[in-house]
């Protein structure tokens, strides 16, 4: 992980109890300084509070030691002292600064990375719909994140963000509104297509036709999947007591995906066997069979 630059210290830490009762202590001070070298390793660590080597060696008291430039048993001392009062936890033989998020938040390191992220994601966002030939309004491309905190417009990478300022930024999807322009043209080709292959004529403007393209496609079915399934139920039900639920309300309904995966090739008629398997069937000329028939038949009525 990237190093942290700082670390945030409130000015009345050393008001705090453990701080004073710490101070008390003989080679109080000494302690003290070895929690403010704890606490400046952890924030250029960036592990959460915990100090792993590469996430892999857990650093000993030694180690910690030759870091601080201190004496293994002032460390051992310290490290005894911050563990009675719940400064530090040993995990599995792993030091950890227990809540460290919470007692040395980087919200602000945090957010400026995040709004910094998303100034990138809506500028791409910007050029794809620019690419598209969409129009693309201030207010879609200006965010709170481009401000600082007396309203001035900034770039991103400049914004100073206080741990208490209240987010108030909007974020634009713009892969949604991309989603949104292009939806109705695709459902209309959706509906044109199931048309042509019906001979029927469905209206892609009815609410209910939109329904079910919509909840589909907000599934994340594709144009491609639309086909797939008209063109399968097509030649499966066309010229059948079926044909009838040849439309939208019954091909894209909540069984869309079932229709969407099944076999498209055709089932297997079942072969008449012989029951008596022990013996070879034998073949007959049942018009050879019917003309015989008829004449006994005559015969007897003579």
């Amino acid at each position: 992980m990237a190093d942290v630059k700082w670390v945030k210290i409130t000015t009345d830490v050393f008001d705090d109890e453990k701080i004073m009762l710490i101070e008390s202590l003989p080679s109080g001070d000494s302690i003290i300084v070895i929690w403010f070298k704890l606490i400046v390793f952890a924030g250029k660590q960036n592990n959460d509070g915990v100090f792993m080597m590469s996430n892999r060696i857990a650093y000993t008291e030694e180690m910690f030691a030759t870091i601080f430039r201190r004496s293994i048993e002032l460390i051992r001392t310290a490290f005894k002292v911050f563990e009675q009062f719940g400064m530090i936890e040993v995990v599995e033989n792993v030091v950890c600064i227990p809540n460290w998020n919470k007692h040395q938040t980087l919200d602000a390191y945090e957010k400026k990375k995040e709004r910094d992220k998303i100034y990138q994601q809506e500028r791409r966002k910007k050029q794809k719909m620019l690419a598209l030939g969409l129009e693309v309004s201030d207010n879609q491309t200006t965010s709170s994140s481009d401000k600082s905190s007396d309203n001035q417009t900034t770039p991103s990478s400049d914004v100073a963000v206080s741990d208490k300022e209240e987010d108030k930024e909007i974020e634009i999807d713009l892969n949604n509104i991309v989603e949104k322009e292009s939806r109705p043209s695709m459902i209309k080709e959706i509906v044109d297509y199931l048309n042509q292959k019906t001979n029927k004529s469905f209206k892609s403007s009815t609410k209910t036709t939109q329904k079910y393209i919509n909840a589909r496609l907000q599934e994340g079915y594709t144009l491609n999947d639309f086909k797939e399934v008209i063109d399968k139920k097509t030649k499966e039900w066309t010229g059948t007591e079926m044909e009838k639920f040849l439309r939208p309300e019954t091909l894209f309904g909540t069984k869309f995906e079932g229709y969407l995966n099944q076999s498209d090739k055709p089932a297997k008629q079942m072969q008449r066997t012989n029951k008596f398997h022990n013996f070879e069937q034998r073949q007959y000329d049942y018009q050879d069979l019917e003309r015989r028939l008829n004449e006994k038949a005559r015969r007897i009525n003579t």
